[in-house]
């Protein structure tokens, strides 16, 4: 199995000689994998009116002043380029294969269209064997006319750059499957996890705000709870951090911004966030 590691001496020469540009983060989406509301539940979370309990798929845009980026292609993939008016798409990172991070994945031929050059995909080779099997008529030899043109790039232990935007492959586990978050500078951005390595803990401390996955509030087998993400951010001495992958079951947006510590958030679709 590849290890997706950085060096310390490697994570010193990134941090010392590579500039990150000034990044606008948008949270495309901040639900779990089937959203909230959920189809054909009643509960209080699922029936509010308040917009910040409506959750589409897990997604952010990275945006420097020439390079924008999504993480992930959500089912809600098309509807989240329009809600926030994605013009522009230059890659998609991938952290991981499973079905509501990459099922989007075939409405990036709308940017093949008007940019004229194939959609550069980063992701581990695991995500790349998912993804030229679900979208295996994308790489055929005898192509139909208007399918997505892709580009994939694997990604191994090193950072790596997009655009202006120098980025950081962090491992985190999902069970057993190896999952990548992202560092961009000072901002960190994992989904998807229950556990991260030592090693890889040391990737994120220095940053000044990260986001993280806490589904519930009640044990899951793959997922942090809302208590292990909070003393995770803690551990790390974040000082600002914004939960993502959220279900309904973890309760009413405001009531849970409530409980949570100083400097920790629920995160919500459209929140945007600003770094020089």
């Amino acid at each position: 199995m590849t290890q997706w590691r950085l060096t310390n001496d490697l994570q010193k020469a990134y941090f010392y000689t590579v500039q990150t540009p000034p990044l606008k983060i948008t949270f495309l989406g901040t639900g779990t994998s089937s959203g909230v509301p959920m189809i054909g539940c009643h509960c209080e979370v699922c029936i509010s009116t308040n917009k910040e309990d409506k959750r589409l798929r897990s997604s952010i845009l990275v945006e420097s002043q020439t390079t924008a980026i999504v993480i992930d292609t959500t089912p809600d993939f098309r509807y989240q380029m329009l809600r926030a008016g994605v013009k522009k798409l230059d890659a998609v990172l991938f952290t991981h294969p499973h079905k509501d991070h990459i099922a989007g994945l075939d409405d990036v031929r709308a940017y093949n269209y008007f940019q004229q050059k194939p959609m550069e995909l980063y992701a581990n080779s695991l995500t790349e064997e998912a993804i030229k099997r679900e979208f295996a008529y994308a790489f055929s030899d005898k192509k139909y006319p208007g399918i997505p043109n892709l580009n994939l790039n694997t990604i191994d232990e090193s950072f790596f750059m997009v655009g202006d935007i120098p980025v950081v492959p962090i491992l985190v586990w999902h069970l057993k499957m190896p999952v990548l978050g992202f560092r961009f500078g000072r901002f960190t951005y994992i989904t998807d996890a229950n556990k991260i390595d030592t090693e890889e803990k040391e990737k994120i401390k220095g940053s000044d705000a990260m986001v993280l996955n806490a589904l519930r509030k009640e044990s899951h087998i793959s997922h942090f709870t809302l208590n292990e993400a909070v003393a995770l951010v803690q551990e790390l001495a974040v000082p600002d951090a914004y939960f993502t992958h959220i279900s309904h079951q973890l309760g009413k947006h405001q009531e849970i911004n409530n409980e949570l510590p100083q400097g920790i958030k629920l995160a919500y679709d459209g929140l945007q966030l600003f770094f020089d």
